[in-house]
């Protein structure tokens, strides 16, 4: 269902201030200025990362007299969690125009999330057939307070992302997630959840008719790739395994490409993974210039 990452073929012209916020990122700049293999970006993206310490060399252990050992049950393995099931959107959404599917997100009582909302967050942005559709995966504290997706430490380190490639949150960008109310505790989003959120996410993608979305995270990925079709077997790799491919989703309009990257939070928590980051940024940037 992938594509073959494009060959970035123009350098990224950046002005000072978007040099300044690719630092703050911890991102070293760079653009290739020749023709560039996919193979080749990633391998210029790994020397920006140092390489492991080698290990120590294990010395053996002095000889301690022998005791018995002591036999324990082997930890039960965790259930596998379902993946997000394949929806369709049904009747009732597929005639909505933009305010009335708003209305009918902000009126949704199909699942328990419903109880303890404060606000539902539909999304944000520019609704006027957007170059990027990017999708997180569910409303924190402080988006569920102010009806808003992706605020907050990694809200601002999203517009950070944007603004490095010469964009701006509410211009050429609306920005959403797949469940619309906030989990309890911020916990992941259940399955059930997931597919009754995953018919306004569709109806959002038919009408916004993006040229590009990018799916952070992993409940995000998985729940936009099976909107796209994608089977069950390659939606449940780990995200490492589903980056740096462009997939497709079909449309009314046509097929629109879907690159996924790392959540912003997980940057924050992991910010060796920024350059990775990056590089799915590139790659979404140049899919976008061989479809133009």
């Amino acid at each position: 269902m992938s594509d073959t990452p494009p060959v970035l073929t123009q350098g990224l012209q950046l002005d000072e201030r978007q040099r300044a916020m690719l630092a703050e990122m911890g991102v070293r700049l760079w653009w290739p200025e020749a023709d560039v293999s996919p193979d080749a970006l990633t391998d210029t993206l790994t020397e920006a990362v140092p390489p492991p310490a080698a290990a120590p060399v294990a010395r053996p252990p002095v000889a301690a007299p022998a005791a018995a050992p002591v036999v324990r049950p082997a930890p039960a393995a965790a259930p596998a969690r379902p993946l997000p099931p394949v929806v369709a959107a049904p009747s009732s959404l597929s005639h909505l125009d933009w305010a009335a599917l708003q209305d009918s997100m902000k009126a949704c009582t199909a699942c328990a999330l419903s109880q303890g909302r404060s606000h539902v967050v539909p999304g944000v942005g520019d609704t006027d057939r957007p170059d990027w559709l990017v999708v997180g995966e569910a409303p924190g504290e402080q988006e569920d307070r102010q009806g808003e997706p992706f605020v907050g430490a990694a809200g601002q380190l999203l517009d950070k992302m944007l603004f490095a490639m010469g964009l701006a949150r509410g211009e050429r960008v609306f920005i959403t997630n797949v469940i619309k109310c906030r989990p309890p505790h911020n916990r992941n989003p259940e399955p059930a959840e997931v597919a009754q959120c995953s018919p306004f996410l569709q109806r959002q993608i038919e009408l916004l008719q993006p040229r590009i979305v990018l799916a952070v995270g992993r409940f995000a990925a998985q729940s936009v790739l099976a909107l796209a079709g994608v089977d069950e077997a390659t939606r449940a790799q780990p995200l490492g395994k589903l980056r740096g491919q462009v997939f497709r989703l079909p449309t009314a309009q046509g097929t629109v490409p879907v690159v996924v990257s790392y959540h912003p939070a997980y940057l924050l928590r992991s910010p060796a993974e920024k350059g990775k980051a990056w590089a799915d940024l590139c790659l979404a940037m140049a899919q976008l210039e061989r479809s133009a």
